[in-house]
């Protein structure tokens, strides 16, 4: 680097994708989707990334985590971009939902019959079973594509 000072451009340059980082750390009870939440600000991405995961810009949030429940895969803090339009869970992964009305980010298996077992990647913490009958408490926001982190 020659010490010369890092243009800053107001506005993105063509390509980057607009998208809401929501408040909703601590959003239990707050209700089922995103809409009405505060936005605490905005990121730009690249689209081009996001086409390649297959994901479609105006169905991108991002939302922070809170807790150590995924630690390993997701620390406190971190935040995640979540792919609003994939809730499908037939392919395990990791996924943002509302359980009872409260917000969790949990790895999801689809298992035969039906159920939903959300795992913690945290091992201190216990798997949970949501029976058939139960599913009507629970909505799969939406998948947890790409992780912002602090390296450690």
């Amino acid at each position: 680097m020659d010490g010369a000072p890092i243009a800053v451009e107001a506005s993105p340059s063509p390509g980057m994708a607009k998208i809401s980082l929501y408040d909703v750390e601590g959003a239990a009870g707050a209700g089922r989707s995103l809409e009405g939440e505060r936005i605490e600000g905005q990121l730009y991405f690249p689209e081009a990334q996001l086409a390649a995961l297959g994901i479609s810009p105006a169905n991108v949030a991002g939302v922070k985590v809170c807790g150590d429940s995924m630690l390993g895969t997701l620390d406190d803090g971190d935040w995640v971009l979540v792919d609003l339009a994939n809730r499908d869970p037939r392919r395990e992964g990791v996924f943002l939902l509302s359980v009872s009305g409260e917000r969790r980010i949990k790895r999801v298996q689809r298992l035969a019959g039906g159920a939903l077992y959300l795992i913690s990647d945290n091992e201190h913490y216990k798997p949970e079973m949501i029976k058939p009958e139960e599913m009507r408490e629970v909505e799969i926001l939406g998948r947890c594509e790409i992780r912002i982190g602090r390296v450690s």
